[in-house]
């Protein structure tokens, strides 16, 4: 892993760009001087990791004293993008315009964007664990289809937030089944283009004993803030912060 640039923000959380091979990443650290627990944040179907939303969540959850860690995944952000990417997108969009089923154009888009990124983010997560300022257990929040596969397959990832406004593929709609860590997955209630009674179907099918579910009126991007500080309260509880965090 090198680290091509580093920027102190006023909130006292460093910012670093990372390099690990051809994959690029950013590293927000909180400013406190003790190891801290690492999220793993993962965008939804190909948005770049310096999109402003995500950096935004990504720097409020560093500053609340975790490590955040993302990348940008196969043919996403800087990376070179297949051809194949551009027509499949073109192809839905296409599709979803003319109001025809965009299922299986959906499947051929997210499903190779699942089995080439995993496989990714556990050689990130190798890198950063090496870090001395970076600590287990480890969380992920972000889009739904690659939590699954890494909540069944990484057994490093203790607890789960996932965004359930994302295209999940078969495969992880029968994988969800076999998720056992502590889960929370956030629904928009009028999410376009991701229909409701899926994202339901999903977060019924979640093997998790504990799970929980927050519903919100309005469309993909209009998540409420508060939702954030929901989420960190939930990564407190199973990453071994609540006590330090506690009002004295």
């Amino acid at each position: 892993m090198l680290f091509i640039s580093e920027q102190q923000l006023p909130d006292g959380v460093l910012e670093r760009e990372f390099t690990l091979g051809d994959i690029p990443g950013t590293l927000w650290t909180p400013g406190s001087a003790a190891p801290a627990p690492l999220i793993l944040t993962a965008h939804n179907n190909g948005l770049p990791r310096r999109e402003a939303r995500l950096v935004a969540r990504a720097r409020h959850t560093a500053a609340r004293g975790y490590a955040v860690a993302t990348i940008d995944g196969p043919g996403c952000g800087d990376r070179p993008r297949p051809a194949a990417h551009d027509r499949i997108r073109a192809e839905l969009r296409e599709a979803l315009r003319a109001g025809r089923p965009a299922d299986e154009l959906l499947e051929s888009l997210a499903g190779p964007l699942v089995e080439e990124g995993a496989p990714e983010w556990r050689t990130v997560l190798d890198a950063l664990l090496e870090l001395p300022e970076l600590d287990g257990p480890v969380g992920y929040s972000g889009w739904a289809a690659l939590g699954i596969r890494l909540a069944v397959t990484e057994p490093r990832i203790a607890v789960a937030g996932l965004f359930a406004g994302g295209y999940v593929p078969r495969a992880q709609r029968e994988e969800a089944r076999k998720i056992s860590i502590p889960l929370l997955m956030l629904l928009q209630w009028n999410d376009e283009g991701n229909p409701r009674q899926r994202a339901l179907d999903l977060f019924d099918a979640i093997g998790s004993t504990e799970k929980t579910l927050h519903a919100n009126m309005g469309g993909h991007t209009g998540t409420p803030w508060f939702e954030q500080e929901d989420a960190g309260r939930f990564f407190d509880r199973h990453l071994g912060r609540t006590q330090e965090l506690s009002p004295r």
